[in-house]
């Protein structure tokens, strides 16, 4: 505790004279604010990207090592898709006692109304 306040102390008695030093205070530009924003925007996103490097290098090479079994599923996977249509027409996912889950088809009277055509 006594570190601190001698710390603060101290600094107190130094700030005059580094203030007197710096001289005087340029006028502020209007322009000023908005580059200064821009510089720590550009700051925050070099730190995101410096911190999320590495897990983006992880998923890389997760993805290189999982692309083989994708390209097998592919073709079950497309023909799931040709059969579902559309997800709005279904409602949401249901867990079963058994664990299955289901998805209902919505009843014809259950869709919303076709949107009209419009022609080009």
């Amino acid at each position: 505790m006594k570190l601190i306040v001698a710390s603060l102390a101290f600094a107190l008695t130094l700030s005059p004279a580094v203030a007197q030093q710096s001289g005087p205070v340029p006028p502020v530009q209007p322009d000023d604010g908005f580059s200064l924003m821009e510089e720590g925007a550009k700051l925050l996103f070099r730190g995101l990207m410096t911190e999320l490097e590495p897990t983006f290098d992880d998923m890389g090479k997760a993805l290189s090592q999982i692309e083989p079994t994708l390209r097998d599923l592919e073709p079950k996977l497309r023909q799931i898709i040709g059969m579902v249509d559309d997800l709005r027409n279904y409602h949401a996912p249901e867990l079963l006692e058994n664990g299955d889950i289901i998805m209902r088809r919505k009843l014809p009277s259950e869709l919303p109304p076709a949107a009209p055509e419009t022609e080009l």
